[in-house]
């Protein structure tokens, strides 16, 4: 079976159909090679409680609906970096033909004069530019969206604008107007002349006081008819007009200041109901101006005879229909003679404008308020959600779980007990109880860190208050590297830190396994050293991995580099062979056996995996907080805690970090916690499960499942897509993966899981920190749009959260300047209504919410004042950040945030130097590494019986000093291929007894169960066998410029390849 075949019902895979080359065969107690097939010990199964472990029964602590997990829903997530090779590098590829488009002026001898000589650079940089032209497409659409479609739709020196009216009858926004030709004028100065008193006529606001005013006779509209119709002949002062004539004077500049009345700018606005008012009774519409017919109908009450025109008019002022009926544009236009008169009946009756919206003024409005709901929606149900999640559900998610014994998450599992005891270890045994204690491996990546930070970091995570025999520190050192300004390189550092029980643990030999980079490079040695870190009464189990460097590279700088996401996957690859019993690279049996000599368990008993930066420190009861979600919610496969900053007081650099933190935590992080789709869990401090339970006694690999390893283990990377997918975001491209491969699981947050962690204090090292972090988000978020099992549907799902998410990343720079303008605006703007108030009242919101969270929910008033600080530096962050990482798309180095002494600009792993030779790899099975070592053993014992004693402590050197034939192998040449390391030689035969084989799944507890070697002492009337060879020198293990010399003084480079 395959390695990436898929185990049934999600277990571990059936070995059964394995076939070996050579195995063991028992005959009368003696073990030969033969070629019947045998079966590998199994131990115990765990035994769960029937169904108390199954997705359906799944803890209810942050309730899904049954809706999430439909297979009729379900979208199998194509692969993101692997599968069968496409066209994307072709010319005729759309993206790539685009990008060629956009830079069609940038010519290669332009490029090569600005330093990009390779073509891969080269297509880089135009990628780039194809990138930032959409950006400043999306950029202009926004701020055309914003502020450019209602000027084009509906122009502020429109008649039909909306602000630019008054409504009649308004006396909320517009007390003490009179209307005037159509014109609003403010009357609360006015004076009482020729007894007309317009402050009690304003008390309508809007009434139309136009014929008390000397108007319509003679008008130049009027002067061109041809026709004798009475309503274009009539004079509107006559006596009989209702009025009192025209009492007021003429309609001038001289009249309104002898009244003290001013005109305010704004038409006199009608709403169609209003026309069914009685005062409005001889009022009527012709194309949008309301004319006001009184003095006509006053001085002609009754119709007249002969004339078309008045007939028309008293039809339309007739209609029931008021409301609407009074609209006669129709009747107008269809007869050229009324048509030609309706100039001179609108200079003559006008009153003022119907105020609704044009098309345009319509169409453009309703675009800006959907928006804003749009985003206020999202903003509102982002805090409300938050406030849910902080107030009822995460300290239900990380609650105590109940006590083993009424745990559902409950597992008795049998162990082989050999502690003092001299039966085999397979006879003797005891149950225990693995209980809410599981096993977890914590994760360090270390790179150039000081000293200081190493040790604090592991310092906190050994003190924090979680058994130490259910915890194991995982050190990685990438690289023999010296941070900037360092005495001591980070391996020597680290090394510094173990201590050693075991002196033979000191020395071990490095050993091959396949590195993520390219060419050559994919060969890397790594050595492991296995011993504890002792502090405060706490001794807890240490395992550091050094990687070295293959032997071609011991003289290079930074030998053994090979990346973080690299050392994540050392930590992957080898608990997803161990899952699957896949076939193992040297390193990973090194670690296999040294895991399980410092833990007493194998390692597939690890159920979790605690990923922290070498920088951080956690708090003394977050990993026992962590753990309980984990037990609590089986759902739940990735969660993170709080991440806090240490050095906040440092520098104005990193105060203005201290709120932002917050935020993305509390707000963002707590929003998607709810829906259990946290789109980043941070790589300094967060956790993942290695594998989860499923029924009875069965598994589910999650982090160890093939295919999530598989692509984030790719090779390579030659697209600006998936260099800031894996150079520049591992950890969030490793969130995305576990989303896109289980979207019916949940990645949540816990806020009370907290650490400290140093950020950057100096602006061009946040400058670099930022660069990636903006453009990897940038591509994961791309990528999450694609996925299409994410809970909700259309606007209400989380697919349409993130897509929301992205836009407004891609905007930063136009927001920051779209909300300048718009203080500016509103400074200069004087509030008459709700509507110009929204913008306002949105902005406010988006930005103090998050101080009405922390008001409600912490109520740390401290952070407020951070608050002031982060709005202080918002040009900072939304302007001069995201464009510095725009225009540095296709720069995929860390620039300034992990210097190291000697590091040259734009050298990294991730070159292509050589061509990778997968024979300096070999890759072997975990029974035939023991058979190998068995076979090793016995010639050794057979070895020292042949010299006898007096040859007993002598090296045996076979006389060609290097032929690796059967009949010439000595034990130094086949204990090469495993460890150059004796624990105790006279025990060695517990660690695998072939008679006790059998098959079965690769589940906890199918390695055979033996005793740790550290546990097994020599019988009272025996004498320890001192080694039947020297001891390789110690050396540290940032010395591999001279690597150890073999027996024979060389280095020796065939111990990884005659596996």
């Amino acid at each position: 079976m395959s390695r990436y075949d898929r185990p049934s019902g999600g277990g571990m895979p059936d070995t059964s159909g394995h076939s070996e080359t050579s195995t063991f065969v028992v005959q009368n107690g003696a073990t030969s090679l033969g070629r019947r097939p045998t079966h590998l010990g199994r131990a115990p199964t765990r035994r769960l409680a029937p169904g108390a472990n199954s997705i359906a029964n799944a803890n209810q602590n942050l309730q899904r609906g049954r809706t999430l997990i439909r297979p009729d829903r379900y979208q199998e997530p194509p692969p993101l970096l692997t599968g069968k090779p496409t066209a994307s590098q072709s010319l005729f590829d759309p993206w790539v033909l685009f990008s060629r488009i956009v830079t069609f002026w940038a010519l290669p001898p332009m490029l090569r004069a600005i330093g990009k000589s390779d073509k891969g650079m080269q297509q880089a940089w135009r990628e780039k530019m194809a990138l930032c032209f959409i950006i400043a497409c999306m950029g202009g659409f926004v701020a055309f969206i914003t502020i450019g479609l209602s000027s084009v739709m509906c122009p502020p020196d429109q008649a039909r604008n909306q602000a630019n009216f008054a409504t009649y009858n308004d006396t909320l926004n517009s007390p003490l107007l009179l209307g005037i030709q159509g014109w609003q004028f403010r009357v609360n100065e006015s004076e009482v002349v020729a007894g007309v008193n317009l402050y009690n006529i304003a008390q309508v606001p809007g009434t139309d006081i136009t014929n008390y005013f000397v108007h319509g006779n003679p008008l130049s509209e009027c002067d061109s008819q041809t026709n004798t119709y009475t309503a274009v002949q009539f004079n509107p002062c006559v006596g009989s007009n209702g009025y009192n004539g025209c009492p007021l004077g003429p309609i001038s500049s001289a009249t309104f200041d002898l009244l003290r009345i001013t005109n305010d700018t704004r038409r006199v606005g009608y709403d169609w109901t209003q026309l069914a008012a009685p005062a409005l009774a001889n009022f009527f519409v012709i194309d949008g101006t309301v004319l006001n017919m009184d003095p006509y109908i006053n001085t002609y009450p009754n119709p007249l005879a002969d004339d078309p025109l008045d007939t028309l008019i008293r039809n339309v002022l007739g209609q029931s229909f008021a409301e609407g009926g009074r609209d006669a544009t129709k009747q107008f236009y269809r007869h050229d003679a009324f048509k030609a008169a309706i100039p001179c009946l609108m200079a003559k009756y006008a009153a003022g404008q119907i105020d609704k919206a044009t098309p345009g003024c319509f169409a453009a409005g309703l675009v800006l308020f959907c928006s804003l709901f749009v985003v206020l929606s999202i903003v509102v149900a982002r805090f409300f959600m938050a406030l849910i999640f902080s107030w009822f559900l995460s300290r239900r998610l990380s609650r105590t779980p109940p006590p083993a014994s009424r745990s559902p998450s409950m597992i008795d599992m049998e162990l082989a007990a050999m502690k003092n005891s001299p039966t085999a270890p397979l006879h003797a045994r005891e149950q225990i109880q693995i209980g809410n204690d599981l096993y977890t491996v914590m994760l360090i990546t270390c790179y150039s860190e000081n000293t200081e930070g190493i040790r604090a970091t592991v310092e906190s995570l050994s003190a924090t208050d979680y058994p130490d025999d259910r915890k194991l520190l995982f050190l990685i050192a990438d690289g023999i590297i010296t941070g900037s300004g360092e005495t001591m390189s980070t391996p020597d550092m680290c090394l510094s830190l173990v201590t050693f029980e075991n002196e033979a643990m000191k020395n071990p030999e490095p050993k091959s396994y396949i590195a993520v980079a390219n060419g050559a490079k994919q060969h890397n040695c790594a050595k492991v050293y296995a011993g504890h870190y002792v502090c405060k009464g706490h001794k807890v189990p240490m395992i550091l991995v050094v990687k070295c460097g293959n032997p071609d590279e011991q003289d290079k700088p930074k030998a053994g580099n090979r990346g973080k996401r690299d050392s994540q996957l050392i930590l992957m690859n080898f608990f997803s062979r161990v899952t699957y019993n896949d076939r193992m690279t040297p390193l990973d049996y090194e670690l296999f056996q040294k895991v399980h000599y410092l833990m007493g368990v194998t390692p597939d008993y690890f159920e979790l995996v605690l990923m922290v930066d070498a920088d951080t420190k956690v708090y003394q009861s977050s990993l026992r907080l962590l753990v309980n979600c984990m037990v609590n919610d089986n759902l739940i496969m990735g969660l993170c805690g709080e991440t806090k900053i240490a050095n906040k007081r440092d520098s104005w650099v990193t105060a203005i970090q201290v709120y932002e933190y917050f935020i993305s935590h509390h707000l963002a992080k707590g929003f998607e916690a709810v829906f259990g789709g946290v789109t980043c869990l941070p790589g300094c401090f967060c956790m993942y499960r290695l594998k989860a339970r499923k029924g009875d006694g069965d598994w589910v690999p999650i982090i160890t499942k093939p295919e999530i390893v598989q692509e984030y283990s790719q090779n390579t990377v030659d697209t600006l897509h998936q260099k800031n997918l894996l150079l520049l975001g591992e950890d969030r491209f490793l969130t995305t993966l576990m989303l896109r491969n289980f979207p019916y699981r949940k990645m949540v947050f816990t806020p009370q899981a907290i650490c400290k962690t140093i950020v950057p204090d100096e602006f061009k090292v946040l400058l670099s920190q930022r660069r990636r972090w903006i453009n990897s988000t940038i591509h994961n978020l791309f990528e999450l749009v694609l996925v299409r099992n994410l809970c909700g549907t259309f606007c209400f799902s989380m697919q349409f959260v993130v897509m929301m998410d992205l836009i407004g990343t891609l905007t930063l720079p136009v927001a920051i300047v779209l909300t300048v303008v718009l203080i500016a605006n509103m400074a200069q703007t004087k509030i008459t209504s709700f509507s110009v108030a929204v913008p306002l009242i949105l902005l406010i919101i988006v930005l103090f919410s998050p101080a009405f969270l922390i008001a409600i929910t912490t109520k740390k008033w401290v952070y407020l004042t951070w608050m002031l600080v982060y709005l202080i530096a918002l040009p900072v962050w939304n302007l001069i950040l995201p464009v510095y990482a725009f225009w540095h798309f296709d720069d995929f180095s860390w620039g300034e945030t992990r210097k190291v002494t000697g590091e040259v600009k734009g050298e990294d792993h991730g070159k292509k130097d050589g061509v990778f030779d997968p024979s300096k790899v070999p890759l072997r099975r975990w029974e035939d590494y023991e058979r190998k070592r068995i076979r090793a053993q016995k010639r050794r014992e057979r070895k020292i019986r042949e010299l006898g004693p007096a040859h007993f402590v002598h090296t045996v050197i076979p006389p060609d000093g290097g032929n690796d034939r059967e009949d010439q192998r000595t034990l130094l040449n086949d204990t090469d291929s495993t460890s150059n390391v004796s624990y105790h030689s006279e025990a060695s035969m517990h660690y695998f007894d072939p008679s006790k084989e059998s098959r079965g799944k690769a589940s906890s507890g199918y390695y055979p169960s033996f005793r740790p070697l550290s546990q097994i002492q020599p019988s009272p009337t025996q004498q320890p066998q001192t080694p039947p060879y020297p001891s390789p020198q110690p050396y540290s293990p940032s010395s591999l410029s001279h690597p150890p010399a073999s027996p024979h003084g060389q280095y020796n480079s065939s111990y990884d390849q005659r596996y």
